[in-house]
């Protein structure tokens, strides 16, 4: 089955789930990852504030500035594709930018060199037992996983978990997978 096939299923499949169900899943993803000895650890996180059919992650921000921990998020650099992560320490320093996807005002947030994200929240759409994934077909995250060298998580339904889904010779897998059904490790990492 192809990548684009794929997409369509799973973003269907997303968006069937009732919005109770979708709640009681952010919830146990979001109490399944702080008990994690790699989010204890942190101080910076790099995260997507989510948008319409991703896991809420609002709250995980709340909760890491909560916690005292510094929370990053990437502006998106539509010439080249690659992302730059800005600090925030409010959704205020926030603005509706490429592909209606909130992403920080630079003259408001603060410029973070990519080895100083402690663990990178890594977002897609599918994913295989192996930790690869399938995003919304930007290669954002592909790119700049090449380079970034700390922890990486994903955290997703079990609705998208595959046993495998097909990829190319440059993908690279996240460290970590977190369903509300638990942890698990799948690549490199601790």
């Amino acid at each position: 089955m192809n990548k684009k096939v794929l997409r369509e299923e799973t973003i269907k499949l997303l968006k069937d789930i009732s919005v109770e169900k979708r709640q009681e899943i952010e919830r146990n993803l979001e109490s399944i990852l702080i008990r994690q000895s790699y989010w204890k650890e942190a101080k910076t996180i790099g995260i997507t504030v989510s948008q319409s059919l991703e896991w809420n992650t609002r709250s995980i921000i709340k909760r890491a500035w909560d916690e005292g921990k510094q929370v990053a998020v990437p502006k998106c650099l539509p010439k080249t594709k690659e992302m730059e992560f800005y600090l925030i320490n409010s959704f205020d320093q926030l603005e509706l930018a490429y592909f209606n996807i909130m992403e920080p005002l630079p003259n408001k947030a603060k410029k973070v060199n990519n080895n100083e994200i402690d663990l990178l929240v890594v977002p897609g759409l599918i994913f295989d037992k192996k930790g690869y994934r399938i995003g919304f077909g930007g290669g954002y995250y592909d790119r700049f996983l090449t380079s970034f060298k700390n922890k990486t998580v994903s955290l997703l339904s079990s609705y998208q978990l595959k046993d495998e889904i097909p990829r190319m010779e440059h993908d690279l897998p996240v460290q970590h997978l977190i369903t509300e059904m638990g942890a698990r490790k799948v690549f490199g990492g601790e």
